[in-house]
């Protein structure tokens, strides 16, 4: 699920269907995001990914349509496969993103994900430093929405 200002940010999940709706698989196998990362980003970015599948799996280890996903992963993903067999355990909890946006251009934000206790509620919240220029091109986004320009 996603509100109306993510999917102006990084695109509308609305079309997303089966794997294409895990962020793990998303990643490390789908479509390039707009998401700019260093090599150094990029790898701890993967490496929370897959520490946090990891935990998701530990937890439903029944799971069929996870150990599917899981599968999937690792024959298709050389990376995926390297970094589930170090066993690590975790979650991805906050990241700084620079974002290229085709219509405002670069926007470096802080990316908080806030885990419900005792749950499997995951919220993304995305968020500018007050002030700057990135917290207005955000601004903007969120009053364009997806609508088209083109007249």
């Amino acid at each position: 699920m996603a509100n109306p200002p993510y999917a102006t940010l990084v695109g509308d999940p609305c079309g997303w269907r089966g794997n294409q709706r895990n962020g793990v698989w998303r990643n490390l196998l789908g479509p390039a995001s707009p998401v700019r990362h260093t090599p150094e980003s990029r790898r701890a970015f993967e490496a929370a990914l897959v520490a946090g599948l990891r935990a998701t799996a530990d937890r439903y280890p029944a799971d069929q349509r996870l150990r599917r996903l899981i599968a999937e992963l690792r024959a298709n993903s050389d990376r995926f496969a390297e970094l589930w067999e170090s066993g690590t355990v975790g979650r991805h909890e906050a990241a700084r993103k620079i974002i290229d946006h085709p219509r405002v251009g670069s926007l470096t934000l802080d990316c908080d994900v806030l885990t419900v206790a005792g749950s499997d509620l995951r919220i993304m919240i995305y968020t500018a430093e007050p002030g700057t220029e990135d917290a207005g091109r955000l601004a903007l986004l969120t009053v364009l929405g997806t609508q088209s320009l083109a007249g």
